[in-house]
């Protein structure tokens, strides 16, 4: 191998290398280019502690010393994971473990987080089967933790002391109208309904929100989800330990519950799940665990229809997990985390919930703490990027670390769609794969092939003297492959303009026909209510008939007896009158 990089002309050796190093490390660029020296600094976890079980309750695997060009030593742990100073967020497509300042929480799992104004705030959680109450805020800007001395509100006084509400873990907390709402959990003394909690960000106090409707039991490990102006509850578990699977949504402009009644199959009952809003209008379930297993079904809630479906998952599906975290960047929904009870979920896989397509995005090793269950997940921004950030979990140990993701938001297109088994109309009608996106593919392509190039070019020690027609040649071959390839993009970029707009004038004609039925059925809707109400008049004049039919009868009844009466009376007249005439010396009448 040496022998032929020896004997390979620069430009193409140099060439090799950068492929070679795009496909073993593909975030080399961005850290080369916004490299800040002796600021990010990488450590190496032993493999050798991967395998064991939450509960052996082993210790991290050794972190290994390497000594480095200038002599000195720098820490290395797994590619994956990059130990890196506040304010120097610089890797894509992998995690980094950040150093925070001020005094940070205790560490603890099944907390709740939310992101408000650039800043995470962590409410809850458990340590060692206690339940915790404290609430505590990250600066995301210059990564500082502070604590929220708090104080609650009743309806008749307030109270300045530290707020005492019951201490809760496995609850959701959601930022709502620059408020925290917390809602359900886990508590030592469970109430008989679900339990919606205000903290308001200006007078630092908690406060206890009356509802409206049937609330559902009171619960933990559930999902609640954001979708619009309504939360949407699922399963968990009740205080007697029973798991659920029922649907409940409480509008939050009135603070009014429902419980909703689903059609097709819901997911079996389950807790510690991960939840997911697409387009408003489509709820994901995903993952969750039992008394007995751990689940790796993905789950589909049209909220219009009210119905449940399950779909068959594309590309690498995850495995079994409970206790994972979950946050959605556009169409894509990333998951980290949870674990079987035996080991941590080591990769970080992303959900394309238009094409229900999975990927990997990236894998940690060892028993890190982002191979943990009850870890909390939240999207902010640093730098104008979108950056995810990880805090707490238990993988044996409770861990307070704050990690972060900065997405490439890369993605194979072409391979999406070509790959991709189609989805159920009901589902894919909202993949809003626009052209923006396409040229955005177009435009990263084109980079690459740029910054490939330019690294061809630039290499100050190689000696291209008198190759500089060789250089043309490549060049001008290079552009060539260049304007080819964006050819084939707007050739299939035409194509796909051309079947969303056939997609388009179906959708109007279905939509049309829709509205036509919707007018002959309420037009057969009327015609029924009004056979219905001649029908009933109808009937009540049959009615009427019979009662008078009946009275008629009784009357004749009435009129043959009175005959029969009268024509007695006449006889005994007739008798009688012969008896008095003959004692009153009458003759009687001549016959």
């Amino acid at each position: 191998m040496e022998k032929g990089l020896g004997t390979m002309p620069s430009i193409e050796a140099m060439r090799l290398f950068v492929k070679i190093l795009e496909e073993e490390d593909p975030g080399w660029y961005p850290r080369a280019s916004n490299s800040v020296p002796d600021t990010a600094v990488d450590f190496q976890i032993n493999n050798t502690m991967a395998e064991s079980s939450f509960e052996s309750g082993a210790s991290f695997g050794e972190i290994k010393k390497n000594s480095t060009e200038d002599g000195g030593l720098t820490k290395t742990q797994d590619k994956d994971v990059v130990l890196e100073d506040p304010n120097t967020v610089s890797v894509y497509n992998q995690w980094t473990a950040l150093r925070t300042s001020g005094q940070p929480p205790k560490a603890r799992y099944e907390h709740g987080a939310a992101v408000i104004q650039d800043k995470m705030y962590m409410y809850g959680g458990n340590h060692n089967g206690r339940y915790l109450g404290d609430l505590h805020v990250l600066d995301l800007k210059n990564w500082t933790w502070s604590r929220v001395e708090t104080k609650v509100v009743t309806e008749s006084q307030e109270t300045s002391s530290p707020a005492k509400l019951t201490h809760c873990a496995g609850h959701s907390l959601i930022p709502w109208e620059n408020k925290l709402l917390s809602v359900g959990g886990h508590t030592k003394d469970p109430s008989e309904s679900m339990i919606v909690k205000e903290f308001d960000l200006h007078s630092c106090s908690w406060s206890i929100l009356k509802t409206y409707g049937k609330p559902p039991i009171s619960r933990g490990g559930q999902s609640a989800t954001l979708v619009g102006k309504s939360l949407v509850i699922f399963g968990g578990q009740d205080a007697k330990k029973s798991l659920l699977n029922d649907l409940h949504i409480l509008h939050l402009d009135t603070m009014t519950w429902d419980e909703i009644d689903v059609l097709g199959s819901p997911p079996t009952p389950r807790s510690d799940h991960a939840a997911a809003a697409h387009a408003e209008r489509y709820l994901l379930i995903f993952g969750g665990a039992s008394h007995a297993t751990c689940f790796d079904d993905l789950h589909v809630l049209d909220l219009q229809s009210m119905e449940w479906s399950r779909h068959t998952q594309q590309g690498e599906a995850p495995t079994q997990r409970a206790g994972h975290a979950g946050v959605t960047i556009g169409e894509n929904w990333y998951i980290v985390g949870g674990g079987d009870n035996k080991t941590g979920a080591s990769e970080t896989v992303v959900l394309n919930m238009s094409t229900l397509a999975w990927s990997v995005v990236t894998s940690v090793q060892g028993r890190v703490p982002l191979a943990s269950e009850g870890l909390s997940l939240v999207l902010s921004s640093y730098s104008g990027e979108d950056v995810i950030v990880a805090f707490g979990g238990y993988n044996g140990s409770y861990n307070n670390e704050v990690n972060v993701f900065k997405p490439s938001h890369k993605s194979s297109l072409k391979s999406k769609i070509m790959g991709a088994s189609p989805v159920p109309n009901s589902f894919s009608a909202v993949n809003n794969a626009t052209t923006r996106d396409i040229e955005s593919e177009i435009e990263l392509s084109r980079e690459s092939k740029v910054r490939e190039i330019v690294m061809d070019n630039v290499n100050p020690r190689s000696k291209v003297g008198g190759t500089s027609e060789r250089v043309i040649t490549i060049l001008k071959s290079e552009k060539e492959e260049l304007e080819a390839s964006l050819n084939k993009e707007m050739i299939q970029t035409l194509q796909l303009k051309e079947e969303l707009a056939e997609i388009d004038t179906r959708n109007t004609e279905l939509y049309k026909e829709l509205q036509s039925v919707r007018s002959q059925l309420a037009a057969e809707q009327s015609r029924c209510f009004k056979l219905e109400v001649e029908v009933a008049e109808v009937r009540q004049k049959l009615q009427t008939m019979e009662t008078l039919q009946k009275e008629l009868e009784l009357l004749q009844r009435q009129r043959a007896v009175a005959s029969e009466q009268a024509a007695a009376m006449n006889a005994k007249r007739q008798s009688s009158g012969g008896v008095w005439g003959w004692l009153a010396g009458t003759p009687p009448p001549k016959t």
